[in-house]
């Protein structure tokens, strides 16, 4: 599982670790680190021209600490100092030593450079970069590769909120720990391959971000049992479509039952439609509670107007999920009122409903709103977007990884409704039912997509979701 951690907690390890250890080491653990990295993506070191560009903080002494390695090596390595006279003293003596030099001219060393090294701000920035780095980040994009020491100036480090300009960088490396901000967007997608150098923190066992990865989701799958027939497994039922979206019922019944329950029961208005894709499934008219026993429901997907099922499945004592059209008659009260587990999956715009803010807002704050939605709901939280977020009212916030920009297309929510709705019924807890799901859904949409990308639509999304199982049990 791939954690991250708060600027406070980092600082605390950093702290800790650098009262045990000699002045100076741990600057050039995270040195010898960036050093590394930069001389792979280089590829040959001797004759490469190397640009630092170099702030007052301690991002400022990594980069020119690991720019005398490299100029060791035989790289040309100039630093463009952005604060000549708050400059780490050590990093530019060292920088000299080895052959570095100071730029005279940054424009042109830009131009030049074979790589550009961001070491502008540390991980306690705020706020966007001011106007003559941003010039500078500017240039250096166009020019060539930028590796960022830590994380991107410009971008919150807790947050992955991005206020005003910041630095794109084609790799990130980060030190002792990830950062909140690598995982999750708008800051995500500025910093490029991510690569974390252990420097020897001691860090809290519950981190303040997971990121789970194919071990983590292969535990928590759901697996049938010799004795297992299809009511053991769990069974799922699912209140979606009208006669205006048939479609949204298919799509979440093809997501549940790919999902990992024994079966699904369908109730609703589009059953012939249901029935004609998928023989297998239970199908009853209504109203929920006289459908027949289930383990979770799943509503909202198609779901128009009606608001009577959505109260109905409410005052039951299973886990249940709400998408869609069932999200816009939500109240806190009516979810906090419940004794089983509630699972909401908004995406930016019926999250920015539910919090009455605006759907930018949300786009550019999504760490903090499902965070919000969470607490204010009583209720674990599904983030749909760039990174979807998985929040409960405590504990670390669930990043997925599996995403692809391919999954912004109709009916793919409903697919990712069903599948974890599935998984609520097969006993998962909401936290791991949306995670995996989400995983699950990323990789299946992949799949589709194939290697370089191709317009997909949700039904084959659907189709793939065995073969992304296999993929994480294999």
């Amino acid at each position: 599982m791939r954690t991250a951690y708060s600027v406070s907690t980092v600082r605390a390890a950093e702290q800790e670790l650098m009262a045990r250890l000699p002045e100076g080491t741990l600057m050039q653990r995270a040195a010898a680190g960036l050093a590394a990295a930069c001389a792979e993506l280089l590829g040959r070191v001797y004759g490469s021209r190397v640009v630092l560009l170099v702030g007052s903080g301690d991002n400022g002494g990594d980069a020119l600490y690991a720019g005398a390695r490299l100029a060791r090596r035989g790289a040309g390595v100039a630093a463009v100092l952005l604060s000549p006279e708050r400059v780490h003293q050590g990093g530019l003596a060292a920088l000299r030593r080895a052959g570095g030099r100071v730029s005279a001219d940054a424009p042109r060393d830009l131009a030049w450079a074979d790589l550009v090294v961001d070491g502008i701000v540390g991980i306690g920035g705020r706020g966007g970069l001011r106007p003559e780095a941003a010039e500078l980040a500017r240039a250096a994009r166009e020019s060539a590769p930028v590796v960022a020491v830590d994380l991107p100036s410009g971008v919150d480090a807790d947050s992955g909120e991005v206020h005003g300009e910041a630095v794109r960088a084609d790799a990130t490396v980060t030190f002792g720990a990830y950062k909140p901000g690598l995982l999750i967007d708008p800051a995500r997608e500025r910093a490029g391959a991510l690569r974390l150098v252990d420097i020897g923190l001691t860090l809290p066992e519950e981190a303040d971000i997971e990121a789970l990865q194919h071990a983590d989701v292969a535990e928590l799958l759901p697996y049938p049992a010799p004795e297992s027939d299809k009511y053991r497994r769990g069974v799922v039922g699912v209140v979606a479509g009208s006669a205006r979206y048939p479609g949204a019922a298919v799509l979440a019944v093809a997501g549940a039952l790919r999902g990992g329950a024994g079966a699904v029961r369908y109730v609703g208005p589009a059953a012939d439609a249901v029935l004609a894709r998928f023989p297998e499934t239970l199908v009853h008219a209504g109203p929920p509670d006289k459908a027949g026993r289930v383990q979770s429901w799943v509503i909202g997907p198609g779901l128009g107007e009606e608001s009577d099922a959505l109260e109905d499945v409410l005052a039951s004592d299973v886990p249940v999920l709400v998408d869609a059209d069932g999200l816009r008659f939500l109240t806190p009260e009516r979810v906090r009122a419940r004794s089983a587990a509630t699972l909401l999956t908004p995406h930016a715009g019926e999250a920015a409903a539910l919090l009455g803010r605006g759907r930018e807002e949300v786009e550019a704050a999504r760490l903090e709103c499902v965070r919000e939605l969470a607490r204010r709901y009583a209720a674990t939280v599904l983030l749909k977007g760039s990174t979807t977020l998985v929040a409960a009212e405590s504990g670390p916030v669930r990043v997925n990884p599996t995403g692809t920009g391919w999954l912004a297309t109709a009916g793919s929510g409903d697919v990712l409704s069903g599948v974890t709705g599935s998984l609520l019924a097969a006993g998962l807890p909401a936290r791991d039912a949306g995670s995996v799901g989400a995983y699950l859904h990323g990789l299946a949409a992949r799949r589709a997509a194939g290697p370089d990308g191709a317009p997909i639509i949700a039904t084959e999304v659907a189709g793939h979701l065995p073969a992304a199982w296999r993929d994480v049990t294999a």
